[in-house]
């Protein structure tokens, strides 16, 4: 809490300096990253479910609602609001499959994320293992300063999984299934990097442009290499996202890789500070999205909605109003 303060006072300090110019064009980056994204999960929904008919505003809706969540709540609780919303605009889905579609919509990611960080391990800008765990704010240092912890609980941890995945497998016939049928547009090459591969590159191009501008409005270097930099952090910061975003790890790593580029306070200034707008535009839109989508932003009303996707006699009502 007492890092998380002092880099609130350096944000605060440092905030008469911002450009607020530069500002507003990393956050019109970011909007633009997020409607990419959405139109390679609506063109992978699509695939899995040929015969329905997938609007791009539906799968947009549900997937702001998801990011404005997964902005201030840990462990990506977003992810469940995504599927809750856009299962329901989607004919005869399910919630296997359309978990499978957000695991195909992270492949490309996964590949960009670990060519950029291999770019980062070549140039040794990263601490060693043995320093992590005294970097301020990593989220994930505990297990690191307790070795045994994840020599047992990883094992124990992938026999749990293993288990389950037998259970499933033996308890729900269809299971499997439905997840194959969420990779289906693997199935077709072209397709997947026509429709899909094409939208996140975009998207990836944006989150690059995004930060560079937000690095110029808080006047630190903003070139591809420190672009490429804080990407890196921000990724290594989900890995186990406790905190909200994973702040505490992307702000201890930041600290690190800007070690005698930039002030410490400055660099504090400029994690707090695209922390905050990033989380205020997601949540602006989250909030929006919630509000077209369900009519409504009493809990009740979701409650209501969720109920009857268990399947009440009010769940035929829903399906059946205007899209």
């Amino acid at each position: 809490m007492d890092a998380f303060f002092d880099a609130v006072r350096s944000f605060v300090e440092h905030l008469a300096a911002v450009d607020f110019s530069a500002l507003a064009v990393a956050c019109g980056f970011q909007i633009a990253r997020l409607l990419a994204r959405t139109r390679a999960w609506r063109n992978i929904i699509a695939a899995a479910y040929p015969d329905s008919r997938v609007r791009w505003r539906s799968v947009l809706g549900a997937y702001l609602a998801g990011v404005g969540l997964n902005a201030i709540t840990p462990a990506r609780a977003g992810d469940i609001v995504k599927l809750f919303l856009v299962k329901r605009r989607v004919a005869d889905s399910t919630y296997p499959t359309l978990a499978a579609t957000l695991l195909v919509e992270t492949l490309f990611d996964l590949v960009v994320a670990t060519a950029i960080f291999a770019w980062a391990i070549r140039l040794g800008v990263f601490p060693s293992l043995d320093r992590l765990p005294d970097l301020p704010s990593i989220d994930w240092a505990w297990p690191l300063r307790h070795p045994a912890v994840l020599k047992i609980g990883l094992p124990v941890l992938g026999l749990l999984v293993l288990i389950g995945l037998i259970w499933a497998t033996r308890r729900v016939r269809e299971f499997w299934h439905h997840v194959a049928q969420g990779f289906s547009i693997l199935n077709t090459p072209s397709a997947y990097v026509g429709r899909v591969v094409t939208w996140q590159a975009l998207s990836w191009a944006f989150r690059l442009l995004a930060i560079s501008w937000f690095l110029r409005a808080f006047g630190l270097p903003f070139g591809v290499h420190e672009s490429l930099l804080v990407q890196t952090a921000q990724s290594l910061s989900t890995i186990v996202p406790i905190t909200p975003g994973g702040a505490g790890t992307e702000q201890g790593l930041l600290l690190y890789l800007f070690r005698g580029e930039a002030a410490r306070s400055l660099v504090l200034s400029f994690s707090v500070g695209m922390h905050i707008m990033i989380v205020i535009v997601n949540v602006a839109l989250g909030i929006a999205a919630v509000a077209l989508m369900t009519r409504s932003l009493r809990v009740h009303r979701l409650r209501r909605d969720a109920a009857a996707d268990s399947g009440t006699p009010a769940a035929h009502g829903t399906q059946s109003e205007p899209r």
